[in-house]
């Protein structure tokens, strides 16, 4: 058995490379396929070649919105440590997760809510046009359509892509239907990671 000593920078371009080679003649999209391959990075299962779905011209919608000073909000604080802030900083954005905030766990408590929930109604008070990066929470999701089929809450996009078995694959499939632009993960796989994964594809290919 034949071992690569590589530093780490080598490791990852290493990587992609035996991304790419186990593609082969896969057709993929141009702008999906650096979300896709990071994703795949990220996790190494290929699966994510066929459950990343993409609603129309989403990279580019938020490409602009990040290009635009839009912050990413995201439902742990493990996507947040993620997701490239250096990079986001450049355009004037950054990125917030509120779910340990104090007023959110009250909230919740007071409401009968989880604080992903509760979060949810935080961010939203930031305003509109953010891009939201959902990896843990079913109910941040669900939350989500909640506030925007209600009306005068629009993100620029969501990334859907919750882990587990609960109520994950529904709010998945429910956010697709709440007429914003959005990248899922259609089925039970996701996570934190792909969430700051997919961020990260994004902003690499803005640098």
């Amino acid at each position: 058995m034949k071992i690569e000593r590589l530093l780490p920078g080598e490791i990852e371009a290493r990587s992609m490379e035996i991304i790419e080679a186990e593609l082969g003649d896969t057709k993929i999209d141009s702008e999906q396929k650096p979300v896709i391959k990071r994703v795949i990075h990220t996790t190494a299962d290929f699966d994510y070649l066929e459950n990343l779905v993409f609603s129309e011209n989403v990279i580019q919608i938020i490409k602009d919105a990040l290009r635009n000073g839009a912050d990413i909000i995201t439902d742990t604080q493990m996507a947040k440590s993620g997701i490239n802030k250096r990079i986001l900083a450049d355009f004037g954005g950054e990125v917030h997760c509120f779910i340990s905030d104090a007023d959110v766990a009250e909230a919740a408590r007071k409401n009968g809510t989880t604080r992903a929930e509760a979060s949810m109604d935080k961010a939203a008070r930031l305003g509109n046009g953010n891009v939201f990066a959902i990896g843990n929470a079913p109910t941040a999701l669900i939350r989500l359509y909640e506030l925007i089929t209600a009306g005068g809450f629009k993100p620029a996009a969501v990334i859907g892509v919750p882990v587990g078995f609960v109520n994950v694959v529904q709010a998945k499939e429910l956010i697709m239907t709440a007429g914003v632009p959005y990248i899922a993960a259609r089925g039970r796989k996701g996570g934190s990671n792909v969430a700051a994964a997919i961020c990260n594809a994004v902003l690499y290919d803005m640098r």
